[in-house]
Formats: structure tokens, sequence, C-alpha cells
């Protein structure tokens, strides 16, 4: 059985995109920070006919992701498809976003560990396996402003669109190769209720996407809007 490793698991994308893989054969490795969150959510993909298994680690701590990362490797006999997209939430305490003006090396480098640097730590764990196999996909995850950036967000947005030209620089890499590099860049809301003005979608409505591009690997970037 093949099998996506989803970094950043939760009840939210995670779960989605869980459930789009898992319907389609795919045995599923979660890993974020809290091993009871994680072990509820195995039960309910479990519940639902499809085989998951539980590697806590943190993106923040890079021998811990990559240590998950390799236990999943070894649990499920490789990973197929890793897809990247820890929770949108701000990675630290005490830590808040901050304007283009506000933004500082110190508020901004917490993101970019967060968004970036986990990302590409989450990559290198998998990487050689992939290459060596001549297959595999990788998926990252960032918010609408890595492309079109909101002022509100001025710390946060150049994390993301530091992932997004990596992602799209490795896919050039990559190609040729079997493996298959893809951004996406999700230009709302996730959830039913969004502040005033914003649009919405569910992660329900999302995660399909995701599948698609591990299918037709045509595009190194998909935008997500309503």
């Amino acid at each position: 059985m093949p099998t996506i490793a989803i970094v950043g698991a939760g009840p939210g994308m995670g779960l989605a995109i869980a459930r789009v893989f898992g319907s389609s054969g795919f045995d599923v490795a979660l890993i974020a920070r809290t091993r009871q969150k994680l072990d509820a959510l195995v039960d309910q993909l479990g519940a639902e006919g499809i085989t998951a298994a539980a590697f806590p680690a943190d993106v923040l701590d890079r021998p811990s992701l990559t240590a998950g990362l390799n236990a999943a490797a070894d649990h499920f006999g490789g990973i197929d498809v890793l897809e990247y997209s820890p929770a949108s939430h701000a990675p630290g305490p005490g830590l808040t976003i901050a304007t283009p003006s506000e933004t500082t090396a110190e508020n901004l480098r917490p993101y970019l560990e967060y968004v970036f640097y986990g990302a590409v730590t989450a990559a290198r764990a998998v990487l050689p396996a992939m290459r060596e196999a001549d297959a595999g996909t990788l998926l990252f995850t960032s918010g609408g402003g890595s492309v079109d950036p909101v002022p509100m967000l001025g710390n946060v947005n150049p994390a993301g669109a530091a992932l997004r030209n990596w992602v799209i620089n490795l896919n050039k890499e990559l190609a040729g190769s079997g493996v298959h590099a893809a951004h996406v860049a999700i230009n709302v809301w996730i959830g039913d209720e969004g502040p005033e003005g914003f649009p919405t979608a569910t992660s329900e409505e999302i995660a399909p996407l995701y599948w698609d591009l591990h299918r037709r690997r045509d595009r190194a970037e998909a935008v997500f809007d309503a």
C-alpha cells in the first residue's frame, strides 16, 4: 500500500487530506506535536476503514521532525507522498502577527522556522528515498498571502513566499524524474465562518485539490480561491 505522511496533522485540513488519500488506497502517517490528538485521529480514520498511525514530532525541532518521518517510513515501508501544512496559528507562545512596517528579524524568524525551514527539513527526510525509487510527490501548503501578500500578515507572508519560491524551484530541479513537487496556496478562511468580508471554504472542499496535484503531476502550484 502507498503511504502519505501528513505533517501538521489535525482535525481540519490534515484529516480531510487523510480521508481523500485513504479512500484511494493510501495508508496514512500522521505527524504533529500531541500524541493524544494524533491517536484520536488514528481511531477516527480506523473507524472509516483507513489505516493510520501516529508519529509525534515538532516542526520547530528539526531532529524531532526528521526522526518522526523516519519512524513513519520504517513503520509503513516508505513514504510515497509528503504533505506539509502545519496549523496556521502562531508557532509559539506570545508570538503575534505584524504589519510590514512592524516586521523585525525577531518576529519574522519563528515563522520562517515554522513555515519554511520545517518544510525543507521534511523534504530532506523523504526525498533521497523518493529519488532512488524515481517516484514520489511532495506537497506544501501556505496561505494565499504567499502569492498576494496581505498587510496584516507582514511577518507571516514572507515565510510563505519563501516556501513557494523554493517548492517551485525544487520542482524545476526534479523535472524529468519520477518525483513531483507542488505548492498549494489557500486563499480562503478555512471553516464555515471567517472574518467579515473574507471568503470561506471547508477542509473537505479544499482537500481534493491535493489528490489532483498528486494524480495529474502537471503543475507546480495551485491556488484555492472561493
